[in-house]
């Protein structure tokens, strides 16, 4: 599989510390709000990534982070008159109710800040020790410029870096790009104790402590949102390999932005979503199409088009799936004809070429419409042995899977017991040719919010709105 790597500005074979498994850091939500269409994209785009990986063999470990004590989190605490732990663990389960909507898989790890201070106290301890941190007045700083390779990943000069950054009136910097691994306590803040006095982590070390206490010195992939490249990464970066002198992380995959009809997407232009509106009206599965059906560098222009022709693909998906199970249940028996067996193997390996591309989930998603036209094919005709159909169906699974798509198929309304025995007496009604019986009680069926038709395929009952 190649990767587009940040770091090399190429695309490179994945290869692994270790043969056979492949361990990713994601960074994940600052949990002070309901996540946002942006937030929702990489959490999408790495599920795909790391669902592939588990297709093609790889035992993966996945570790996504939560941040539960921020600047954020304190100001909404204080808004509302609790505790900054109140509202992380508030809005960790609001997370874990959208990402469960957009089927996304949990992490194999979700550590919490708040849980492992002792570890990110150790790193900075490291950081202090080797002379690449120091303390002032109970906070600690990095010394950026000490670290010879910083503006690495985001290629920007150092030169550069310094002319944009400034230092405050009362600040305590040696230098105006030194960063913070550790805060001293403010009033009505919470704090841990720690060698400098009570304070809390700065926001980049946290990612540095928990990746490598969770994976190791270094990661296979990194991964995360295009606006973290400077200056999160960076300083993850720099503070990881200055405490280790390990390679940090091997690959470097960053999604691309969403914007809101050809705008970048912010509160103060009103054109600001949360994942959740969004679903509340289009569903969570149409949310999540509208995000692996680009590539995952590429940008999303939102909008209502985008999100309607997503949900017109989505339907396209399941009705080819709804018209082979109908056809399945009709099929003669039967083997495969060789032609649909080969053809089946070819739109395998169509999708795979693609997301071995650097996980183009664009190129994927095609693959998986000419199998669709192939599918849709093969159950119009009746003489389509049940055998073939069959594996046509598991193939349309399989790759629909890779993508975490279909999963609202089993989540459908059950037909009521009182509407299959209508549409079974209706079917008995025109059997017997008794058609003015059998258009009354499609009439009745219909009153009572389903509609009834015959095809090729048998006779396909759907729920009416």
């Amino acid at each position: 599989m190649q990767i587009y790597n940040t770091m090399t500005r190429k695309k490179e074979e994945l290869k692994p510390v270790k043969d056979g498994q492949v361990n990713i850091y994601a960074c994940g939500p600052t949990v002070y709000n309901y996540i946002h269409i942006g937030n929702a994209r990489p959490i999408c785009s790495f599920d795909v990534l790391r669902r592939y990986l588990k297709y093609r063999g790889y035992n993966v470990k996945y570790v996504q982070n939560f941040t539960d004590v921020d600047d954020k989190i304190i100001k909404k605490a204080n808004e509302e008159g609790v505790s900054a732990s109140e509202i992380s663990e508030r809005y960790i389960e609001e997370y874990k109710k959208d990402a469960k909507g957009l089927n996304v898989m949990e992490a194999d790890v979700h550590p919490k800040v708040t849980e492992n201070m002792d570890i990110i106290i150790d790193i900075i301890k490291v950081l202090v020790e080797k002379g690449y941190a120091y303390a002032k007045n109970g906070d600690v700083y990095f010394r950026t410029l000490k670290f010879k390779d910083y503006g690495k990943l985001s290629k920007m000069p150092i030169e550069d870096l310094q002319a944009g950054a400034r230092i405050d009136v009362n600040d305590q910097k040696e230098d105006a790009l030194d960063f913070a691994l550790w805060k001293a306590a403010k009033e009505g803040e919470p704090f841990w104790e720690s060698p400098w006095g009570k304070g809390r982590p700065g926001w980049h070390i946290e990612c540095s402590a928990m990746s490598r206490h969770y994976i190791g010195d270094t990661l296979d992939i990194h991964c995360g949102g295009q606006d973290l490249i400077f200056p999160h990464h960076e300083n993850e970066i720099a503070q990881s390999e200055a405490a280790t002198g390990c390679t940090f992380a091997n690959c470097w995959m960053h999604n691309g932005y969403i914007n809101v009809d050809n705008k970048k997407m912010s509160k103060s232009l009103g054109n600001f979503f949360t994942a959740r509106e969004v679903a509340e009206k289009y569903g969570y599965e149409v949310v999540r199409y509208m995000m692996v059906q680009a590539h995952y560098r590429s940008p999303i222009n939102y909008s209502v088009e985008l999100l309607e022709a997503c949900k017109a693909s989505l339907e396209r998906l399941y009705n080819c799936r709804d018209s082979l199970d109908r056809a399945i249940a009709n099929a003669p028996e039967g083997k495969i004809d060789p032609m649909a067996a080969g053809s089946f193997e070819m739109r395998r390996k169509q999708f795979i070429e693609a997301m071995d591309d650097d996980l183009n989930t664009a190129d994927g998603i095609t693959a998986v419409f000419e199998l669709v036209r192939d599918l849709n094919t093969m159950a119009a005709d009746s003489s389509t042995t049940k055998a073939q159909l069959e594996a046509g169906a598991a193939l349309f699974d399989e790759l629909t899977g890779v993508l975490g798509l279909m999963y609202n198929r089993g989540a459908k309304d059950d037909i009521p017991q009182e509407i299959k025995e209508l549409v079974s007496l209706r079917q008995e009604a025109r059997k017997a040719k008794d058609f003015a019986k059998a258009d009354e009680l499609r009439d009745k069926i219909a009153e009572m919010g389903y509609a009834v038709k015959e095809t090729r395929q048998g006779t396909e009952i759907t729920k009416i709105g």
